[in-house]
């Protein structure tokens, strides 16, 4: 496998005028990505050439961004609007075929995450473009918060002590409607084809990515081990209650716990444990609490880098480029080991309840606002979440009764 550095992409000059972009799903979580590139053309920094959609947008939902091409067709629409970029936020197993599509044709990429469902299509995206000379950012938005830098200073400084592992917590809920929205939601495998659409590996792939890099282990060789407890409240196929633990080559300790059945939704965040000292990233805010021996808490909000726009910067030689895909090798060698772990275990009808429907369903899962379902609550399992990230602990160490008879998966 082909480990070198890709090319540096050639400068956009900046008379070349806004940069134009293709967007290949704009509908569910694209939506988010309609509106960055509408802030970023208003900028003056890029321009949305086309947009590649099944079902073809509005003209209200495009109003304001001026004539777009529309096709189904995506290395159609690339060619004809000479795009120079493309952000790809189509389902998971379509990222590797559609990536390379873009490559293939020169063409510059926002790749939504996770950036593939096994390591394999992730290999396969990561040497495509390498070997292409394109620029490839994957879209872990956190990453590109400046509390990451000034965390790992901090903890370099010794600010919290010996650093003694790292914690991650994510409690949300999903309604019943959230894994109707689309075929592959909520799977591991598609008619043959990977997806592993799973707590950890899409809704809050954010807190294992996050977790990984305040740990500096962000590369593939950085692991030497992850165990994994997969579980399921809801009639899926794929996890929405588990956890994993990984042991990086140099020995630290990574510990995420999510459940996307929680009593109480909250914001998820990474903890940082010391010696003498915590360190707690809200990452999703990018707010920081420190607290260490001898000093009051102290609680720092750090502005964030768009991807997007770093990616314009970079093409444009003003800046490195933040997320390559060699920079999640480490957070791929999670999913793949979730991809191998036996199939999620079905929690016992005693294990979980029916919970009050969520006040409006976010527009993110493709609904209309204020439409809600049925959703199905685990109780305890939000302080059990926590618990993990406390303690750097696994389900089954925690007593969870549901837990305690699954053997824990390691690879």
């Amino acid at each position: 496998m082909s480990t070198a550095p890709a090319p540096a992409p050639a400068p956009v000059p900046a008379a070349e005028g806004p940069l134009p972009v293709v967007l290949a799903g704009a509908r569910g979580h694209g939506r988010w990505h309609l509106e960055n590139i509408r802030r970023l053309q208003a900028k003056g920094l890029v321009r949305l050439a086309g947009v590649c959609e099944l079902t073809p947008l509005t003209a209200e939902e495009l109003d304001g961004l001026g004539p777009v091409q529309q096709s189904a067709d995506f290395a159609a629409l690339l060619e004809s609007t000479g795009a120079a970029a493309a952000v790809v936020c189509t389902p998971i197993p379509t990222h590797a075929d559609l990536a390379l599509t873009a490559a293939e044709r020169g063409v510059h990429l926002l790749l939504e995450k996770p950036p593939a469902p096994s390591y394999a299509e992730f290999r396969r995206i990561a040497d495509g473009v390498a070997a292409a000379g394109v620029a490839c950012q994957i879209g872990f938005q956190s990453l590109g918060s400046h509390a990451i830098p000034a965390i790992r200073e901090l903890v370099a400084e010794g600010a919290i002590g010996e650093p003694m592992g790292i914690g991650a917590a994510g409690a949300w809920a999903r309604d019943e409607a959230y894994y109707r929205r689309a075929p592959w939601a909520g799977r591991r495998r598609l008619d043959g084809v990977d997806v592993i659409d799973g707590a950890l590996t899409n809704p809050l792939a954010h807190a294992v990515a996050t977790a990984l890099a305040l740990d500096g282990a962000t590369r593939a060789e950085d692991v030497a081990s992850v165990e994994t407890e997969l579980f399921r409240a809801n009639a899926i196929e794929s996890d929405d209650t588990s956890c994993v633990r990984v042991t990086t080559a140099r020995g630290s300790t990574v510990a995420v716990a999510a459940t996307l059945c929680a009593e109480r939704p909250d914001e998820p965040y990474v903890l940082v444990h010391g010696t003498s000292g915590r360190i707690t990233f809200w990452y999703k805010q990018d707010r920081v609490l420190i607290q260490r021996a001898g000093h009051g808490p102290s609680e720092v909000l750090y502005d964030r880098t768009d991807l997007l726009e770093n990616l314009v910067d970079h093409l444009a030689g003003r800046a490195d480029l933040l997320i390559t895909p060699e920079s999640t090798g480490a957070f791929m060698r999670v999913v793949e080991a979730i991809r191998q772990a036996p199939d999620p275990v079905a929690l016992p009808p005693g294990a979980w309840r029916w919970g009050s429907p969520l006040p409006e369903r976010s527009r993110e899962l493709g609904g209309p606002p204020g439409e809600s379902a049925p959703r199905r609550v685990v109780p305890g399992v939000d302080g059990l979440v926590a618990a993990a990230a406390d303690t750097l602990s696994l389900y089954s160490e925690l007593g969870a009764s549901w837990a305690l008879s699954e053997e824990v998966t390691a690879s």
